[in-house]
């Protein structure tokens, strides 16, 4: 039930109504906007609402492929159709054929799609081509649609008939029949043929003088004439069928042509009659299919009903919150839809409403300074769930809760009435009578002005009676209202909450802010202070008001200006707290990784040490074995000693690699895998400057220096010192080979850098919908390698179009646990907060 009558007109409904009818491209859709009705069925509502959220999703990223043109309204036309002997004209093929082809590209977007693509809108297409039930006894369905073949298969064969007729002019074709083929060639012909014998006669005239120069041949009553000067018009036998408004000029029609005219108005004649036969034969072929017809405009007007709906979604950026069947308003960011439109066009923004009332809190206690926003609150709320209720997106967050009611009533404005001896206050208890009787746990009820219109005392106890029966009924609502009584039993009894329009006490500002939990001052004293009103008299009012009542206006003023002071300390010390839990999250996970790095070297290192003093203890070990054996021979002595002093060489040399490349040994496996060709060697005698390689292994260098028996030799960016007897001589062509391409082999990831150069924070502002979501991606993988836990993403607010589109990419990450709205004073819709898990 929904009081008063004019609802639509009091909460701006008829506003809304109005724009979407604008929206619509066809009377079909509009027919439809005009038969919207507040509904409290939850499942058509939900129906309705998940139609329209799925219709903007198209128009948001696929608006190019779904048909915007040619939504023709042809009832008419079908109209006549169905009328024995009657026949449409080209023109009215025409728009059938224009309509029934934007039902077909519709009917092919969605055929073309997912089954789990827009399943709301393939049900409303299913219900559509699905052929009707014929009724028992009726056979008209199958005359209509043979073997109940549906829309689909007629619209396909009605258009293969109009195109085969109708060409993209609207006009018959020239093939439409041999007949009409036959005749318009024989009229082409014999027009040609007339024209020569003008073109010939008019020359004539001309060079004689009769006929200026700049006349040419015309039409006169459907015959070819030519025009002449009046003086002139006996030099030429035939009939005059016109003369100009000044009698100067006479269209003559010569003899000679008189048969060739004659015969071209047969042959229109001819023309016409099988025009209108083959018309005639096309409503006839259009006749039986004029039921299915008449459902398949009634699907065209129903999807030109929802793309208006969209398109305004998408106006609004309204969304489709979460849906309960019960009562409930848990509300974030809700916004007036018809100021939000008006400030959009003026650049500027909507100060967002976010509300909640449950069944602990039903009732909702507004108080606040005049022109502070207690009325445009009120009226949110009544038309944003209006809205809801007949199936359209509302402006609010995506995170927000909406429930269902039966009833709603409204008391706002001003019904005094002459006619029927209503005063202001008269209109408002007859408001709450109704109110009284009708209310009860289903009812959504808003209140402007509570108690206002007659003397305030008594006004105020009335007020306070009907507000605690309206309690005891059970219902929701929203009160506005200054009397303090009702604040104070707002405070104290259960079911009813005090809400506060904010208000800047320095400045004297309404900040148009609804803070629920506590009840607001009118700010009557200071504003009359800044208005500048006369002291004495302000002074006077305090001392008539009484110092109990100055006292709490005092205090909620002084509370007004305390919480605006600790709520910027708490902002201020939050955003520190950010950045020092960012540092400290760097700085864990620098030290993390340097722990692992320094483990992973020590442990390496260990390996090669062992390894060597092994080889060294064991090669001590045989030489010292050897020497004796020999019996301390001088020749096998220093025999021995060279080989323990190439060992050491060597040992000294693998130091040098170990130190170059100090990632552990490959398996036997990888070493295979790697193995290289062989080294030439070219021979010749070893100077500073060549390029060497140890005997016996692949390790390759550049002599620096020789010094008697020994050279230094520069290894990688090592040096060290071997027998030259130990080396070999090799190519710089084989050295280049060898050497270079590993100086650029191992490439790896520096960590510390990209934890210490990343930004929590990206900025996407004016990119296209492909380049952001290549940014956001890096970007993520970024936030996720390193562990970052709460990212921000800055997109702009606009038209909410690249908003939804990185939201619904994130959802793909299973690392992002939500996704929501920054807080308003740091970008509100503008930034994605993304919280990982």
């Amino acid at each position: 039930m929904l009081y008063p009558q004019n609802i639509e007109q009091k909460l701006g409904f008829d506003k809304i109504r109005e724009r979407l009818n604008e929206l619509c491209v066809s009377p079909l859709g509009r027919a439809f906007v005009n038969k919207i009705r507040f509904s409290d069925n939850y499942d058509l509502v939900q129906k309705m609402v998940r139609q329209v959220a799925e219709m903007k999703d198209i128009m948001a990223y696929e608006p190019q492929a779904f048909p915007s043109q040619n939504y023709l309204d042809v009832t008419q036309q079908l109209a006549k159709a169905a009328i024995e002997g009657a026949f449409l004209s080209e023109e009215e093929f025409y728009d059938v054929k224009l309509s029934l082809r934007t039902i077909q590209e519709c009917l092919r977007f969605f055929d073309n799609k997912e089954p789990e693509q827009y399943p709301t809108l393939r049900e409303l297409v299913a219900q559509t081509i699905a052929p009707p039930m014929p009724k028992e006894g009726d056979d008209s369905s199958a005359k209509a649609s043979p073997q109940g073949a549906g829309l689909l298969v007629e619209l396909r064969a009605l258009l293969d008939a109009l195109d085969k007729i109708i060409d993209d002019r609207g006009k018959l074709k020239d093939n439409a029949s041999p007949e009409l083929q036959a005749i318009r060639r024989q009229l082409i012909s014999a027009e040609n043929d007339l024209r020569k014998k003008l073109d010939s006669i008019l020359k004539n005239a001309r060079s004689n003088g009769w006929i200026s120069d700049d006349f040419s041949l015309t039409i006169r009553g459907g015959r070819m004439v030519i025009p002449l000067a009046a003086e002139h018009k006996r030099k030429i036998k035939g009939f005059v069928h016109d003369e100009s408004d000044t009698g100067k000029t006479v269209f003559m029609e010569p003899t000679e042509v008189l048969e060739a005219n004659n015969e071209i108005k047969e042959l229109e004649s001819a023309e016409r009659r099988e025009i209108v036969r083959i018309l005639m034969q096309l409503t006839t072929r259009l006749r039986p299919a004029v039921p299915v017809l008449k459902r398949a405009y009634t699907f065209l007007g129903i999807i030109d009903f929802v793309r208006s709906k969209a398109r305004y979604a998408l106006e609004l950026d309204a969304v489709a919150p979460l849906a309960i069947n019960t009562q409930l308003i848990d509300w974030k960011d809700a916004r007036h839809p018809l100021l939000y439109a008006s400030f959009k066009k003026a650049g500027k923004s909507v100060v967002p409403l976010s509300a909640r009332l449950d069944s602990e809190n039903r009732i909702l206690l507004i108080s606040g300074p005049n022109a502070g926003g207690k009325s445009v609150t009120l009226k949110t709320l009544g038309l944003v769930q209006y809205m809801y209720q007949c199936g359209l997106l509302v402006p609010m967050n995506e995170y927000s809760t909406i429930g269902i009611f039966r009833n709603i009533f409204i008391d706002i404005g001003d019904e005094q009435s002459l006619e029927n001896d209503l005063s202001t206050y008269s209109s408002h208890l007859t408001n709450m009578k109704h109110f009284l009787l009708q209310s009860d746990r289903k009812t959504m009820f808003l209140i402007d002005e509570f108690g206002t219109g007659t003397e305030p005392s008594l006004g105020g106890a009335i007020a306070e009676s009907i507000l605690e029966d309206l309690n005891r009924s059970g219902a929701y609502g929203a009160i506005n209202t200054h009397y303090t009584n009702l604040k104070t039993f707002a405070d104290r009894t259960k079911g009813l909450v005090n809400g506060a329009m904010r208000y800047d006490a320095e400045n004297l500002e309404p900040l148009y802010e609804l803070e629920i939990g506590k009840p607001g001052s009118s700010f009557a004293i200071e504003i009359a202070y800044k208005i500048g009103l006369p002291k004495a008299v302000i002074d006077k009012a305090k001392n008539k008001v009484g110092t109990q009542q100055v006292n709490f206006e005092k205090l909620v003023k002084e509370l007004e200006i305390e919480k605006k002071v600790f709520a910027d300390k708490n902002m201020e010390n939050a955003q520190k707290q950010r950045q020092l839990d960012q540092l400290l999250e760097q700085y864990n996970a620098l030290k993390k990784y340097l722990d692992a790095e320094k483990k992973t070297i020590l442990n390496t290192a260990k390996v090669q040490a062992k390894d060597l003093l092994k080889n060294a203890n064991q090669k001590i070990e045989a030489t010292i074995k050897e020497i004796k054996e020999q019996s301390a021979e001088k020749s096998a002595t220093k025999e021995v000693r060279q080989e323990l002093q190439d060992f050491q060489d060597s040992l000294v040399i693998e130091a040098v690699q170990a130190q170059a490349n100090p990632n552990p040994k490959k398996n036997k496996k990888e070493e295979v895998e790697d193995e290289e060709p062989k080294i030439e060697v070219v021979g010749g005698e070893i100077v500073i400057g060549s390029l060497v390689r140890i005997k016996g292994q692949e390790t390759l260098g550049e002599v620096l220096d020789i010094r008697g028996k020994d050279a230094d030799v520069a290894i990688g960016d090592l040096k060290t010192t071997i027998k030259l007897n130990r080396l070999e001589k090799i190519s710089k062509k084989e050295y280049k080979q060898k050497v270079s391409p590993k100086a650029h082999k191992v490439v790896g990831l520096d960590l510390n850098e990209k934890t210490m150069n990343f930004s929590f924070n990206l900025d996407i502002r004016g990119r296209r919908g492909e380049e952001a979501l290549v940014e956001v991606d890096q970007f993520m993988n970024d936030a996720i390698m390193i562990g970052y836990n709460e990212l921000r993403i800055v997109h702009g607010k606009g038209d909410g179009i690249l908003r939804n589109l990185i939201r619904q990419h994130l959802r793909g990450y299973n690392q992002v646990a939500k996704t929501q709205d920054e807080h308003p004073d740091r970008g509100g819709a503008g930034v994605t907060v993304v919280s990982m898990k």
